[in-house]
């Protein structure tokens, strides 16, 4: 049974958001059930203390939205089901903000607009007197990906995907929990609206699993229709880390995400006579292989980079040579100018492997439509990371490295205005399940495994209290 169950775990993939390196966390902490097991309190990143238990109302909310996920810009029922939600709280709700890009983009790219496609973000505004302008951030999108998780409420949706492929649908990224956590930070800002000032300004943002929704939002005026934050800020479950923890990243959080297409051509013919042809799949091997030089050999050693082909497809018969070849590549980078000179280097090495076979020069496309890294501002993490900690405890809020996954939060800091914005990492992982994968090695599903199956009412109820002490602080000023 345990063989077959981590088998299946290690089909999910290992962690995305990587749990505490015991270099980075606090010290030992106490048991979550109090049986005061040494063992257990001995565990680097266990939550300290009891746990919190989310609002009733919440629960149902997180649940009703794990039941009906919506795919990548077709998010429709869920931005009016958050849209009712601020304007019961008394917010000015504007609805829509992104439609006409995405329909114009849609046309463009895939030459039509599918039903049910649309620019579906919510910005509501509240304003509570002078002082600081707060944003909040939750993204609304779901994934194709078929749930496998246990729960009594796991979607059974079918829907298809904005390019037109039919899939199940699953909030597999976590998307649910930060939804709820916002209605959750909205609600409490609210009620206790007498003890702070200023104007908060509450984003529900479409298609984050395709990182376009935010361009989408920022294209259509997020930043001249309504006022200019001073602060952006969000959080992320992290499928690496306990419910009850938070973690952060200062600077650097996530990476720069470029998709890179190379079409290798050749001259095809019979494989029992390869010196008639040029062979693409050579070609295209001796490419793969020496672009692994360009981490180990061109990337400053104090810098960080990943250069991974993902796809590899040529050919449909054994004693056949095909005419071409095609890798598909992922590049992933922290600085600007590390990603500039990846994606120069890419070009360099294909098109000098292929002229080195006398082969016909490589096509090479790079996807346009990247994802920027995202830079947590330290002075700003600092702030709200303190308040954090007081709320939840020191122990419960720790620092970790940046990890190499991709956010299009960051677009929001990469505009002429320049705001300083923080994205930290929600614990979602039960404490036991937690515990166990730390003393035998067993791996937790990652982000986007069928599989994930998060902590939901701690990690709710943590990530209200989090979130609130954050802007709480922020609005302090």
């Amino acid at each position: 049974m345990k063989t077959s169950f981590k088998a299946a775990l290690m089909a999910g993939g290992l962690a995305l958001l990587a749990a505490c390196d015991p270099q980075t966390g606090a010290g030992p902490a106490a048991p979550v059930d109090g049986s005061g097991d040494a063992s257990v309190a001995a565990i680097a990143g266990m939550p300290e203390g009891p746990l919190r238990t989310a609002d009733a109302e919440l629960v149902t909310l997180y649940q009703q939205l794990h039941a009906a996920p919506e795919l990548s810009f077709k998010e429709a029922k869920t931005a009016a089901l958050l849209a009712d939600e601020l304007k019961a709280l008394g917010f000015t709700v504007t609805e829509g903000l992104g439609d006409a890009w995405v329909k114009e983009k849609s046309t463009k790219d895939h030459g039509e607009v599918r039903e049910g496609v649309g620019g579906y973000g919510v910005v509501g505004v509240f304003e509570n007197g002078p002082g600081p302008v707060v944003l909040i951030r939750a993204d609304m999108d779901a994934l194709p990906v078929p749930e496998n998780t246990s729960f009594p409420f796991a979607s059974k949706v079918l829907s298809e995907t904005w390019t037109g492929v039919e899939s199940p649908v699953m909030h597999a990224c976590g998307h649910d929990i930060h939804m709820t956590v916002w209605v959750g930070t909205a609600r409490r800002l609210i009620a206790e609206k007498s003890k702070w000032k200023g104007t908060l300004i509450m984003i529900a943002q479409p298609a984050e699993e395709i990182g376009l929704g935010a361009q989408a939002m920022l294209a259509d005026g997020l930043y001249s229709k309504f006022p200019k934050p001073d602060f952006n800020i969000a959080l992320h479950v992290s499928a690496g880390a306990p419910a009850g923890t938070v973690a952060y990243s200062s600077g650097f959080a996530l990476a720069n995400v470029d998709s890179v297409d190379i079409k290798v051509k050749g001259i095809g013919g019979h494989g029992a006579y390869p010196h008639t042809t040029v062979d693409p799949v050579l070609v295209a091997s001796h490419i793969v292989v020496a672009l692994q030089s360009l981490v180990s050999r061109n990337v400053n050693p104090l810098d960080s980079a990943v250069v991974t082909v993902g796809s590899f497809k040529a050919g449909a018969k054994h004693n056949i040579i095909p005419d071409e070849a095609e890798l598909l590549i992922t590049v992933r980078s922290y600085e600007d100018k590390t990603r500039q000179m990846l994606l120069d280097n890419i070009k360099r090495i294909a098109e000098g492997q292929a002229a080195a076979f006398g082969a016909p020069a490589p096509e090479i496309s790079v996807e346009s439509d990247f994802t920027p890294a995202t830079y947590n501002d330290p002075v700003l993490t600092d702030r709200a990371m303190k308040a954090v900690a007081k709320e939840l405890g020191d122990a419960n809020v720790r620092a970790v490295p940046p990890v190499m996954g991709g956010e299009d939060f960051s677009q929001f800091a990469r505009t002429e205005e320049k705001v300083p914005g923080l994205i930290f990492w929600l614990g979602a992982v039960e404490p036991g399940k937690y515990a166990a994968s730390q003393t035998d090695g067993m791996p937790l599903p990652s982000l986007h495994s069928p599989l994930f199956e998060p902590d939901y009412d701690p990690a709710i109820a943590t990530g209200v209290d989090a979130m609130t002490s954050a802007v709480m602080e922020l609005f302090d000023d």
